[in-house]
This record gives C-alpha cells, sequence and structure tokens, in this order.
C-alpha cells in the first residue's frame, strides 16, 4: 500500500516493545516514517514537537491509559486518524473506543492483512476528506497516487504511460507533462504559465504558443476523449471531470 504525502507521518504508543517495533516495519513498508512510545506521556511530549496524520494506540498502557489519552488529544488534533489496537474485545469496550474519538478500532491478535486493510481505508478516508477541503476553498487538489482514470483514459504518472480506453497513447516527453499536470489539478484552470513552469527543463524551452501547440497534438492522439480538455480563453486549460471520476480516484 501507498501512503499519500499529506499523511505521511505516524506515532505508534505500544508497551509493547516487540509489537510495537513490528508496527513500525508495517508502517515503514506502507511509506511512512514512524516514532514508537511506550507510554502516553512520552508520546504527549512527542506531539508537541511533531506532528502526525496517523496514530496507533493501545489501550492497556502504563500509567496513563490509552483512552484517556484519546479524550485528552483529541480536542486538540481532529484531523488526526486514530487506530486503536487493543486485546480488549468486548463490545462494550468498542463502543466506548470509538466514542472516544478513535476512528477504527482492531483488537490483538490481528492479522497482518487485516491490519493493512484498516490503514489504507484511514488513508483512503484522509485523502478523501482533504480533497473536499481543498475543493470548498478553491485550491488544486494534490494527488499522490501512481494513476489515475478520467473517463476511461488511464495516466500512469512513475511509468510514463497513457491508455485511452485501454489502448496505449504513444505522447511526447513535453504532451505526458501536459496531460499528467491537467490529471493532477482534477478540473482546477491552469495558466498557461504554470504549465509553462511544469514542462520547462534544462534543454527545453517552453512559450504560451508552444502550449497551445502541445494541446493541439494531445487532442489529436487523444481522439474523443480531447474533448475533456477545455480551453479556458486568455487563461490556459483544464480537464473536465465528474465527481464520480473525483471519487473513483480516491479510492
Amino acid at each position: 500500500m501507498c501512503a499519500m504525502d499529506q499523511m505521511n507521518k505516524a506515532i505508534v504508543i505500544e508497551d509493547e516493545q516487540a509489537i510495537g517495533q513490528l508496527l513500525k516495519i508495517h508502517l515503514q513498508d506502507a511509506g511512512f516514517e514512524v516514532d514508537v512510545f511506550q507510554d502516553a506521556e512520552t508520546a504527549f511530549s512527542g506531539m508537541q514537537i511533531k506532528s502526525y496524520q496517523l496514530c496507533l494506540l493501545d489501550w492497556m498502557l502504563p500509567g496513563v491509559q490509552g483512552i484517556d489519552f484519546l479524550k485528552r488529544i483529541r480536542p486538540h488534533h481532529p484531523e488526526l486518524k486514530v487506530l486503536m489496537l487493543t486485546a480488549k474485545a468486548d463490545p462494550d469496550s468498542i463502543v466506548i473506543g470509538l466514542e472516544s474519538g478513535a476512528d477504527d478500532y482492531l483488537t490483538k491478535p490481528f492479522d497482518a492483512r487485516v491490519f493493512s486493510a484498516r490503514i489504507r481505508n484511514l488513508v483512503r478516508r484522509s485523502q478523501y476528506e482533504n480533497h473536499l477541503k481543498q475543493a470548498a476553498s478553491g485550491q488544486p487538489v494534490v494527488h499522490s497516487v501512481d494513476e489515475m482514470t478520467i473517463e476511461g483514459a488511464t495516466i500512469h504518472f512513475k511509468k510514463h504511460f497513457v491508455k485511452n480506453q485501454g489502448v496505449e497513447v504513444h505522447l511526447t516527453p513535453s504532451e505526458f507533462k501536459l496531460l499528467a499536470s491537467l490529471f493532477k489539478a482534477q478540473g482546477q484552470v491552469l495558466t498557461r504559465e504554470q504549465l509553462i513552469d511544469q514542462i520547462q527543463g534544462e534543454d527545453v524551452s517552453v512559450t504560451g504558443r508552444t502550449i497551445d501547440t502541445h494541446v493541439f497534438a494531445l487532442r489529436k492522439k487523444m481522439g474523443d476523449w480531447a474533448a475533456h480538455i477545455e480551453t479556458i480563453r486568455g487563461v490556459g486549460y483544464r480537464i473536465l471531470i465528474s465527481a464520480d471520476d473525483v471519487s473513483e480516484n480516491l479510492n
């Protein structure tokens, strides 16, 4: 699984050292930077100097219990995703944990695949919430996924290829960068100046007219799908994207 850029720091609060290190390994494999604490007080101190996006929290800790720690931090960290990991498997404890502010609850012992699925779910949820906030504020939506699909056209950012309705489309490096920028903007208008910054490199000199030429060539290669590339006269370009496409790319 892949953690997104906005959610790459995790804190693990687990008094059993072996379990804490195992959780750290799983999270590092998922792309997280991880700090492990064995009690709530030192964890709380750590949170004063570093910002985290994910918290794995044991209930039964020495000193301050995990559930009390959660109640203490939740008002100050409303966006922190908290997964409680505990041997307390009775329904009352699960309800208390969730009502105290945990986003999810997993009982010990747990299967590694289930743990990974829960983490992926929290990442998706956080990503979706960030998308809604950015959309509401008018900021461009930033994506860290390896690929995106819009109306049957799929772009893979790391492997540098594009498929339209399952058929690979051969693009020049500049055309690929242009399309990738428009995909990542997800419906936000990109000015010619912004697109120039995305495409220009040491060996590439780009002007506003060059952008228009690349868009013309890109539309020809993308066939009927090119209708999704909209020209905003005097400003730049954007991709027309539906709400369903946004939701699909967040999953």
